[in-house]
């Protein structure tokens, strides 16, 4: 596979073959297996994975910017640094770059980050309520509660800091009047973590219709970090 030093001249970059096609591919079935699963519409949400340069600076790719998923390749993921600087693509990056780039400087552990807007999850967020850990799996795989991050507009640094903020340890965080970001170690993982939160989410309204919602002890509840491993291969 062919290679180049950062950053490539623009003469140069339409013929060379990305070196990172393979996390780029991996990107784009995730956003339309997310798609499939209803936990976007349109072209919302998005999807990133860090990348490991062999030297320079950090970098990741990330789904472009109002664009459907469905009508992407694998060339159109547009890749970025961490100041969210045009590295390689034609595509302008999501709109929500810094809420990644700043979850990835905040945790060395995180290797991808999903985004959605899944209906469940998104409820909470507007109903503006955490998630109590009251499923098991929540423990092992979210890290017990989902918090909520105070609101911000979409796509500002306000937003990324506050949703780091509520997000700490834990692999996932509701964003107010949003949506949900999980985190995982790659890319199976953080899709893993947004069903079990919009799982979550939907089992906490079915019991809030029932009239009761027994959460976990809080003493069985134990935040469980990821793997320190940070490559986005599955």
């Amino acid at each position: 596979m062919l290679r180049y030093c950062y950053p490539p001249s623009k003469s140069l970059r339409s013929y060379l073959v990305s070196k990172w096609i393979h996390e780029k591919k991996l990107i784009l079935e995730a956003a339309l297996k997310m798609l499939e699963k209803g936990m976007v519409a349109g072209t919302s949400g998005n999807i990133s994975v860090r990348l490991s340069p062999e030297h320079g600076p950090e970098l990741l790719a990330i789904t472009p910017t109002s664009r459907y998923y469905d009508l992407l390749t694998p060339d159109d993921i547009p890749v970025i640094d961490f100041k969210a600087r045009p590295i390689e693509g034609k595509l302008q990056p999501s709109s929500e770059s810094f809420l990644h780039i700043d979850i990835y400087r905040a945790r060395d552990d995180v290797g991808a980050i999903i985004h959605t807007h899944s209906v469940y999850a998104s409820a909470m967020a507007a109903a503006r309520l955490a998630i109590p850990p009251i499923l098991d799996e929540q423990l092992a795989i979210l890290g017990g509660k989902v918090d909520l991050a105070k609101y911000a507009p979409s796509g500002t640094r306000e937003l990324a800091r506050k949703a780091v903020a509520a997000l700490k340890d834990r692999n996932a965080v509701l964003l107010m009047n949003h949506g949900l970001v999980g985190v995982g170690k790659d890319l199976r993982e953080a899709f893993t973590v947004c069903e079990v939160v919009e799982k979550a989410a939907q089992v906490f309204y079915l019991c809030s219709t029932m009239g009761r919602v027994n959460p976990l002890p809080e003493i069985d509840v134990r935040p469980n970090r990821l793997s320190s491993k940070k490559t986005p291969r599955d």
